[in-house]
This record gives structure tokens, sequence and C-alpha cells, in this order.
């Protein structure tokens, strides 16, 4: 799923309020990231739709534990 190793989506994964107060289960957050999904559609903001190219998973889902890519963010290495 991974097309451009180089340039990862940071914004939506680390910084963005809403959608990670949303994937670590803040309510309020949740509910503007279902407005924010429902006018710019299943992949959100183009920060969310930037992680779901580079992922393969929407804003409002996490990523799986056991991919390839959350290991590799977890070594702090890259293939």
């Amino acid at each position: 799923m991974v097309e451009n190793k180089e340039k990862a989506p940071v914004f939506c994964e680390k910084f963005c309020i809403v959608c990670k107060g949303a994937r670590e289960g803040n309510k309020i957050c949740k509910a503007i990231q279902n407005i924010e999904l429902k006018i710019f559609g299943k992949n959100g903001c183009i920060w969310g739709a930037a992680r779901t190219k580079y992922y393969g998973v929407t804003p409002d889902k996490k990523l799986p534990v056991n991919s390839n890519i959350n290991e590799q963010k977890q070594n702090g290495r890259r293939k």
C-alpha cells in the first residue's frame, strides 16, 4: 500500500487534533471527524486522503497492529 516511501503523511497521523483524537476515542473529535467525512467523502480532507493513499487506511481507522509500516515506524527504520 505504500506508494511513496519518502513522503509519509505525518500531519494526519501525528498532529491533526481531530483525526488523532478520534482514533484515540475522544467523542467530540469523533463527531467532528464524522462531519468532516460527510463533507469531504470517505477519505476526509487532503491530509486524510494522503494518509489513505499512503497507508491504505481511512483517517477514522487506526493503522493495523501487525502491518509492516507500523513496525518500521516503531523501530524508526525504513526499508
